[in-house]
């Protein structure tokens, strides 16, 4: 894997952003089913220029709409990396990390061949180019701008009240999302903006597909990535040679009730934060002294006196501009780490200090989640993710039925509930509809089996989805893995890997309802000073 830093800040990254919000060629092209027309050229052979050892960049142009051909054509930005074997290359591999946002140019850029590191095996690395396409807005393809530096780093200290959904009164809310959605529509053109969809992101990779020269595409995706993934196997089924998906969102929610599916994001945040509370209570005072016994107690005080007495953390020679840790802040690091297995004493730590009056580990960990002006991920993957999420999702309008959903999840009384609240305003707002939205249900009919691979408890996608998912995917196989994580694949031990690097290479799947047990156990036990 790569270095520590940045290790947490892709899994920060991904959980923080995946859902929540404050985190080509031929086919068919509308929800009612008839045939996209064929574009008016053919996509020419890809220009690969060498960008590094074994990496390949290139553009490839693709119609910015489908049902308009001859019209105006975008740039997607292409990576891939070499297979490392090329005597047994099988094809490309298309890979997608989620977000939506999350750049997948960079994911690719991050496999590091000679060290055997990275996000895909050594064995799956050495079978096929892995190849990354940063979707339309997204990354290097002209990614969404909505805010301007000036917005976003006054957005990263607004003071927010943890008791308040989503930090703030509506009325202040609402202003904000018409800021937001006015900016997005200076900063890109309408068209543009409703094109973002997740068919048209299929209908991209079958063009890049088409440029590659490449009969069929195995695929992996992860988080979002399941939504891309389905939706081209019910597109082009008969061009998929092998899938596999890592951590699914529910496509039928994510169609039809959006904030039904935000709502069950909440519940899964909660449910990663009960496990590190249960954990450091089993472990002992003496591995996890945070609370001495009882850490929900210490946690409630904790972001009840931060908030009241917030910390103000200075800068560090290193550069790290510092900034103030309230309670809304904390939650937003606590949030974070709980969802992610291996910073749980990372989080114990940053508890502990801040008790002590030191705010600098949890204010380290908030800001790769919130809208950091010195480039925090989530400074730059907030736009994209609202654009592609507004695209996709059903008219959101009423803003009665957000506040609804605000209250009923402020009725739960959770700790992190209220981060969830009011995340789609900005799609009640979108400038941009998406006239052509795709409703079909995604069920890759006619595409190879598919593997799909669900956290028994994930912070961002709940075990259900994942099942879910395998009931909706003609053929599909259900691989469940043990313990806390958003995702599986090279987190969580042999098993899973080897399952998965089965059913990209050779088209081998484990029995449905194989369960996985062999991911380390989480530890709330802080590291030694």
């Amino acid at each position: 894997m790569s270095s520590p830093p940045l290790r947490m800040a892709a899994a920060l990254a991904a959980a923080a952003l995946t859902l929540t919000g404050c985190a080509g060629g031929t086919g068919t092209a509308r929800a009612s089913g008839p045939a996209a027309p064929v574009p008016a050229r053919a996509p020419g052979p890809v220009e690969w220029e060498e960008c590094g050892k074994g990496f390949d960049c290139a553009t490839v142009e693709v119609p910015l709409e489908y049902t308009d051909p001859g019209g105006e054509w975008i740039p997607l930005a292409v990576t891939r990396h070499r297979a490392t074997d090329p005597d047994r290359r099988i094809g490309s591999l298309f890979i997608n990390p989620g977000g939506p946002g999350v750049p997948a140019t960079e994911t690719v850029e991050s496999i590091d061949a000679a060290k055997g590191e990275g996000p895909y095996s050594p064995d799956v690395v050495a079978r096929f180019d892995v190849v990354g396409v940063d979707p339309r807005g997204v990354g290097e393809s002209g990614a969404v701008r909505c805010l301007t530096d000036e917005q976003r780093a006054e957005q990263a200290t607004e003071d927010r009240d943890p008791s308040l959904p989503a930090g703030k009164r509506f009325g202040e809310l609402l202003a904000e999302a018409r800021t937001f959605t006015k900016g997005c529509l200076d900063h890109q053109s309408h068209e543009f903006l409703a094109s973002l969809s997740t068919d048209n992101v299929a209908r991209d990779l079958d063009q890049v597909r088409a440029a590659l020269g490449e009969e069929k595409i195995t695929f992996y995706g992860a988080s979002y990535g399941t939504v891309v993934g389905p939706m081209y196997a019910t597109l082009f089924p008969d061009r998929v040679r092998r899938m596999v998906i890592d951590a699914p969102v529910d496509t039928g929610l994510w169609q039809n009730d959006p904030l039904r599916l935000l709502d069950e994001v909440s519940r899964s945040n909660e449910e990663t934060l009960d496990a590190w509370f249960a954990t450091c209570r089993s472990e002992g005072v003496k591995a996890c002294p945070f609370g001495d016994g009882d850490p929900e107690a210490a946690f409630d005080r904790l972001i009840t006196e931060l908030e009241a007495e917030p910390l103000e953390v200075p800068p560090t020679e290193g550069g790290s501009p510092g900034g103030t840790l309230d309670g809304a802040m904390a939650l937003e690091a606590v949030r974070a780490a709980a969802g992610v297995r291996t910073l749980w004493p990372t989080l114990t730590a940053g508890l502990l200090a801040a008790e002590r009056g030191n705010g600098r580990g949890l204010l380290f960990v908030a800001s790769f989640v919130t809208v950091a002006p010195f480039g925090g991920p989530f400074a730059t993957l907030q736009e994209p993710h609202t654009g592609v999420r507004c695209a996709d999702w059903p008219d959101l309008g009423d803003l009665s039925e957000h506040r609804a959903a605000a209250k009923k999840i402020a009725a739960r009384g959770e700790r992190l509930g209220s981060r969830a609240a009011y995340s789609a305003l900005n799609c009640a707002l979108w400038p941009a509809p998406n006239d052509d939205r795709f409703t079909r249900e995604l069920t890759g009919a006619g595409a190879p089996p598919i593997l799909v691979v669900g956290g028994r408890l994930d912070n961002v996608s709940p075990h259900h989805w994942a099942e879910a998912m395998t009931e909706r995917l003609e053929g599909a196989v259900l691989l469940t893995r043990e313990g806390v994580g958003h995702t599986s694949y090279r987190t969580s031990g042999p098993c899973v890997d080897a399952a998965v690097d089965a059913a990209l290479i050779d088209g081998k799947l484990p029995a449905d309802g194989t369960v996985c047990d062999d991911a380390p156990a989480g530890t709330t036990r802080p590291p030694a000073p």
